[in-house]
Formats: structure tokens, sequence, C-alpha cells
């Protein structure tokens, strides 16, 4: 992130980076990343829905969207929703501080869940970088061909397993992921992928529920999708 930082400021770009993924992940500097703007969410690590942060350079003033009080430093009026934010603050000091060990654990989960899923489909496509050191600890993307991410949300969801098809500022989109098109995956690949996403409260059964679905599911959507 650095290394792209100091590209976009050798031509004046201010660089915004998306980090809901990394905090209680990755070791996340703000000040040592170079970036210009980072946004960061509560329910990622454990604290409420609806609250997240912004930390923005000093150096920038954006303009503001909802006008009034003032709040928030004049960027975003409204009364501060002071429970959420106190309990955001708490989450974050706990997963810092938890990082290593969260990383350990349930990354040992995500290498059991790739497993599991390469064993009961061994034509799934793993998204991302194959060794599990270069992988974020928390989840596990794949690409299933012959099958659309839809029918097998649908498939797991009857077996009370929650996973989803892209992110959350597209559901309910029918088309591939463009963020999955943009690193050269094939169009109809990119309409079987699956995101399974862990987290503090995964289990060794949750991985095993998906062992025990997930190469029915496929064969199901697969067979659907010739009819």
């Amino acid at each position: 992130m650095r290394e792209l930082a100091d590209v976009a400021a050798e031509f004046a770009i201010p660089l915004h980076a998306d980090a809901v993924q990394a905090v209680g992940q990755l070791d996340v500097d703000f000040t040592a990343s170079g970036l210009s703007a980072m946004t960061v969410s509560g329910h990622k690590i454990g604290g409420p829905y609806g609250i997240g942060a912004l930390l923005l350079g000093r150096e920038y003033a954006p303009v503001p969207v909802l006008h009034g009080g003032g709040q928030e430093r004049q960027v975003r009026s409204g009364t501060l929703d002071a429970p959420a934010i106190a309990s955001f603050a708490v989450a974050g000091a706990h997963a810092t501080a938890h990082r290593e060990e969260f990383a350990r654990e349930i990354g040992a989960l995500r290498d059991t869940l790739i497993t599991a899923v390469r064993t009961a489909v061994p034509d799934a496509v793993l998204g991302g970088d194959p060794d599990p050191a270069g992988r974020l600890p928390a989840n596990a993307h794949f690409s299933f061909p012959g099958c659309e991410g839809d029918s097998l949300l649908l498939l797991l969801d009857a077996h009370g397993i929650e996973c989803s098809t892209g992110s959350a500022c597209t559901a309910g989109v029918a088309q591939p992921s463009h963020v999955v098109l943009a690193t050269g995956t094939d169009v109809d690949l990119a309409r079987g992928t699956l995101r399974f996403s862990l987290g503090h409260t995964s289990t060794k059964a949750d991985i095993e529920a998906v062992a025990e679905a997930i190469g029915p599911a496929v064969e199901r959507a697969r067979s659907a999708g010739l009819s």
C-alpha cells in the first residue's frame, strides 16, 4: 500500500483505501501507509453494524453531503450515535490486541475449509494467492465452473450455510463481480463465485457442514444449468 501511495503522491493524486477487511487481520497503520484517506468499519471486528470511521489527512477538506449542526468537524451533520461509537472503539482495541491470535486460529480454520472444498469439488478454483501466508485469515473465495453463484447461494442457504456471491455493495445485482473480472477471470467462471467469510464465532463444525453440503450443491447447480 505504501508503494502505491508513493506513486500516487508523485502525481499529486489522493489515494483512498477501504481497510474494512484489513483491520483485525493485518497490521494497519494509517500514518505509515502514506494514504490520503482510509475507511474502517465496526461490524467486521465484532462491533455494531452501521458505525465506521473515515481517517483523512489533515491537508484535505472534504465537501459535506449533510449540512446543519456541523457535527463531526463540519463533515457530517447529525446527532452522534455515542453507544455505537464507544462499542466500535472497544471492538477496535480488542481486535488489534488479539490480531495475531485471531489470524492463527481463524487462518487454520480457513485452511481446513479450503482443503474441504477442494476435496469435495476438485475443479473448484481458489481465488487469490495460493500461499496461505499471502491471504487474509478470515475468508476464502472460490469459483465453481459450470455453476451460477446465486444457485449455489440458495442451495447452501437451505442447509443453514451463509456465504456470499459478492460484496454487500452489489447485493441483488445479477452480474459477475467487476472486481473478479478485473483480475482476468473468464466471465462464465466469474458467474460461479462464492466467498466464505469466517469470524470469531466460526467453529470446526461450521467447516464440516460446508464440507458435507458443497459437493451435492455444486452437482445440483450444474445440473440446473444444463437443463
